[in-house]
């Protein structure tokens, strides 16, 4: 029985989640990805006919927050000590001799649009992309493995290209381009959640290898294999691994591409990657995300230590919740155990300043849900007066992912105290209470609910 990558999961998926088994023909152009939508992108989908293709899809996988807890061991409450602990407590990755996902190998022929069902998304994507492959690199200055969750554009042929916005892996490209040396990459599909996490974890933040974070998760080593062509490992049970260079002296156009809250992304120059080999395991399962909820659900977890890790230096942090509706990346809800006035207003100082990304930050009492909308905008509606409790910070730095920020290359600020006054005044701001609520069981008084 495997306990690593996509196939550990699959039991799991069917038996307590409900994944749902599609075995009616479905389009790879357009209609996968709109199911999946309709769906919410929260229910795991396996697509046993894709038309034009004999790979199955899956998709849903990594777009529910309960779903991570469970499939990485911790719970809400827990979860950002586990994730936070993992960063202390690495495992060094475990090397195989062998594994599944070199039961098949190509090296020549190679076209990725025949051997791979890529799917379509939007109206005016630029072409078909691989939206959940992981990109691996290696550092070449001290050799730590570098993961990240990358959408790669498909140009023909053996010719896929990557959109890079990350600075550290920016900073490597152009580092090998300025030595004149091609990049070797691995593109890793049908993982698990502790690899989907781990990727996600801020390389520049943090300096550790990617596969030993992984390892720190999971509380044994990743299960790794040598690539075929390249001088990089993989996970010995992913399903398909994709191997090349990128090359210091070639670029393409890349985009339009629907992007971070459904609007089309920039269309720019970024790295081509020359691929050099395919493996990949016996009755292969193509991996999707749709783009881009799955893959940030992901990026907010670890975004969630560290706005923890930033307003905590200020004030005691009972919770955070940098929230899917705002692309798990501009908006933070933020629950503090107030002690002094300006705790309320540091905290909202703290979190904006965690990320550039950040653009509104509300800040709530340890009486409010972070989690639930309707706590938030009731803490909002009774507890702020907006000319004492509503700061703005003009013109601060952002990111491109950003539609508005694109229009002056700046990002305006705003942070909200929501939280209620302290001592006497505190008082009428109480929440009514009904006594034994929690314990209330509605089947006892409605056996068929």
């Amino acid at each position: 029985m495997e306990k690593q990558m996509l196939r550990a999961c699959l039991g799991k998926l069917r038996d307590q989640y409900g994944l749902l088994e599609c075995n009616v023909e479905a389009d790879p152009k357009f209609e996968i990805g709109g199911i999946l939508e309709k769906l919410g992108n929260t229910t795991p989908v396996l697509f046993n006919r894709v038309k034009g293709h004999k790979m199955p899809i899956i998709g849903g996988m990594f777009g529910d927050r309960e779903m991570f807890y469970d499939f990485t061991g911790t719970t809400r409450e827990e979860r950002i000590f586990k994730y936070m602990n993992a960063v202390n407590r690495t495992i060094p990755p475990r090397l195989l001799s062998d594994g599944p996902v070199k039961e098949n190998i190509i090296t020549r022929n190679i076209d990725i649009g025949k051997i791979f069902p890529l799917p379509t998304f939007h109206e005016l994507d630029s072409s078909s992309f691989i939206t959940a492959g992981v990109m691996v690199v290696r550092d070449p200055d001290d050799g730590k493995i570098y993961t990240s969750i990358r959408r790669f554009q498909f140009n023909g042929g053996n010719n896929i290209s990557a959109l890079v916005t990350s600075p550290f892996l920016s900073d490597k490209i152009k580092q090998a381009r300025a030595q004149k040396k091609n990049l070797e990459v691995a593109v890793v599909l049908g993982y698990d959640y502790y690899f989907c996490l781990a990727s996600q974890l801020g390389s520049d933040l943090y300096g550790v290898d990617k596969y030993d974070y992984d390892g720190g998760l999971r509380g044994e080593p990743l299960d790794v294999v040598k690539c075929h062509t390249i001088d990089l490992e993989v996970p010995a049970y992913a399903e398909i691994v994709i191997e090349g260079v990128i090359p210091y002296n070639e670029e393409v156009t890349e985009g339009p591409f629907g992007e971070l809250m459904g609007y089309y992304g920039s269309v720019a120059k970024h790295p081509v990657i020359r691929v050099s080999a395919v493996m990949h395991r016996n009755q292969p399962i193509f991996q999707i995300s749709a783009p881009c909820k799955e893959e940030h659900l992901s990026n907010g977890l670890i975004r969630d230590i560290e706005v923890y890790a930033h307003v905590s230096r200020i004030v005691k942090v009972k919770d955070v919740n940098v929230t899917i509706g705002a692309g798990c990346r501009f908006h933070a809800v933020v629950s503090i155990n107030k002690k002094s006035p300006g705790d309320g207003k540091a905290a909202a100082i703290a979190a904006l300043g965690s990320s550039k990304d950040i653009k509104h930050v509300v800040i709530v009492d340890d009486d409010i849900d972070v989690f639930d909308p309707g706590d938030v905008e009731g803490a909002i509606a009774a507890r702020v007066q907006a000319s004492k409790d509503v700061f703005i910070i003009a013109g601060a730095n952002g990111t491109g992912l950003d539609p508005s920020h694109l229009l002056e290359m700046t990002s305006d600020k705003v942070g909200i105290d929501a939280t209620k006054p302290l001592g006497e005044l505190g008082k009428g701001f109480e929440k009514a209470r009904i006594p034994g609520y929690e314990s209330i069981d509605l089947k006892k008084f409605f056996p068929n609910l």
